[in-house]
């Protein structure tokens, strides 16, 4: 089930927050049937598999605990060992087995990806690690640890929340109208970015991408790729805005996810900003364990390298996403020897323009496994250069022309000037503000769930990680 389908607006989510409110008592309750009815209505023969990750990384994190208090530091690390190793073998089966028989030349079995795994699983995985460091201790309800990993928000694509930022809030979290409506009015944004804004987007950059193979030009294959780039990040933030919005209306702080990336100076600077939780997670449970950059710069190169390997493959069993992290080592590595230094010498919009020329040609590597394959993406990469293609076609101008108003929006709209505006309202006039806010919220619905049901288009880009 989709957050930007009609069945969960005006079904599953109205019926949710009518029970859970209800209930005097066992809310955790509610919300766990209500996950696990959200997440077997879309496979149900998955279900199985994600309880199963839930019962192994809990028993293992009772397992650590108890270890843990006798003193047997090396019997923790046996059942942290067993986790770790427990949960990449169920990513390596449904995510990666079919790609490498593939690739060996043997018949794939044909599994199909069960949706959130690659996004359960590491939250499972932080738990049973943040108990062996005592960053967490070891929840003792089964139920209350299931409704942690499954969470509807934020099951399926994140953000990725690490148990020790939620656990008082599963054991007491309060209540509010105006939580709820903050809550609201920040989902029907995500709503609203995802149906009007990245869905716009992806369109366009589907129609300039088969221009790229019948009508190629320069202009077109930018602004193709400045598509993409916009729909990646509505898309994907609207989500986190969602997934955050539905937190806040059930009394749950979520972790934020974007930081305005495209407003970045540098590449550094971007993986601050984008898909927050996932760049945690990979600094605090790869890089940092490794080493970080405390053994010299040698190891630090190399732990870059790792980590960077990982997260290109983290997205899945493609050699495009295999070159796209690398090609993400490359730049940090290179401002880490010398470029933000230079960096800093140079005007900010230099910087600016340096940091975003690098992000559209990674996002479109990126966009290789999908509409693109590898020798497309290889020619279209040329055309971004002029190579072998017009400088602009009637098609391309067309586009510009008649695009014009929704890329100042998207622009507009990815940086924090709107939400500035707001705050200033805020602070001069509350009552306007809240008055406006919740005008917005009700138009951005209305406007959304038109969208919803006029279009056929209406993907979710990272649900198929």
């Amino acid at each position: 089930m989709l957050f930007s389908s009609l069945e969960f607006l005006y079904l599953f989510l109205p019926l949710t927050a009518i029970l859970y409110f209800i209930c005097p008592v066992g809310k955790n309750h509610v919300l766990l049937v209500a996950s696990l009815v959200f997440y077997g209505l879309a496979q149900p023969e998955y279900l199985p598999l994600m309880l199963a990750v839930c019962l192994v990384d809990y028993a293992a994190g009772l397992a650590v605990s108890v270890q843990m208090a006798k003193g047997h530091t090396r019997g923790a690390d046996i059942a942290v060992t067993f986790a770790v190793a427990s949960n990449i073998l169920c990513l390596f089966i449904f995510k990666y087995l079919d790609a490498l028989l593939s690739f060996a030349g043997v018949t794939p079995v044909g599994i199909e990806l069960p949706p959130g795994i690659s996004f359960y699983t590491f939250q499972a995985m932080s738990y049973v690690i943040d108990v062996r460091r005592r960053c967490a201790e070891a929840q003792k309800n089964p139920l209350t640890f299931i409704t942690y990993v499954s969470l509807f928000p934020q099951l399926v694509a994140g953000p990725i929340v690490r148990y020790c930022e939620i656990d008082g809030a599963l054991k007491k979290r309060s209540h509010s109208v105006a939580m709820c409506a903050d809550g609201l009015r920040l989902f029907c944004v995500g709503l609203a970015k995802k149906m009007i804004l990245a869905n716009s987007a992806g369109e366009q950059w589907e129609l300039l991408a088969s221009y790229s193979k019948t009508a190629p030009s320069t202009l077109g294959a930018w602004l193709g790729v400045i598509f993409f780039a916009f729909q990646i990040y509505f898309d994907f933030s609207g989500y986190s805005d969602m997934a955050r919005g539905l937190g806040r209306i059930f009394g749950f702080e979520f972790p934020e996810n974007f930081r305005y990336p495209y407003i970045a100076n540098s590449i550094t600077d971007f993986w601050r900003r984008w898909h927050i939780t996932l760049s945690s997670w990979f600094r605090e449970y790869v890089y940092i364990p490794l080493g970080g950059n405390r053994r010299g710069k040698g190891r630090m190169y190399l732990n870059l390298f790792i980590t960077w390997l990982l997260t290109g493959i983290w997205h899945g069993a493609s050699f495009n996403f295999l070159l796209w992290g690398l090609y993400f080592f490359a730049i940090l590595a290179m401002e880490k020897a010398f470029g933000l230094k230079l960096l800093q010498k140079l005007p900010s919009l230099l910087r600016h323009a340096y940091a975003l020329f690098f992000i559209l040609v990674g996002w479109l590597i990126f966009s290789c496994d999908g509409m693109l394959d590898a020798s497309e993406g290889v020619r279209y990469l040329g055309q971004l250069f002029g190579i072998g293609c017009a400088g602009a076609t009637n098609d391309a101008l067309y586009e510009l022309y008649r695009n014009l108003p929704l890329l100042l929006v998207m622009a507009i709209g990815s940086t924090p000037l709107p939400a500035t505006l707001a705050r200033r309202v805020a602070e001069k006039a509350p009552l306007t503000a809240r008055a406006l806010n919740c005008g917005l919220a009700v138009i951005s619905l209305a406007v959304s769930t038109f969208y919803l049901a006029d279009s056929g288009y209406n993907p979710f880009l990272y649900f198929r990680f």
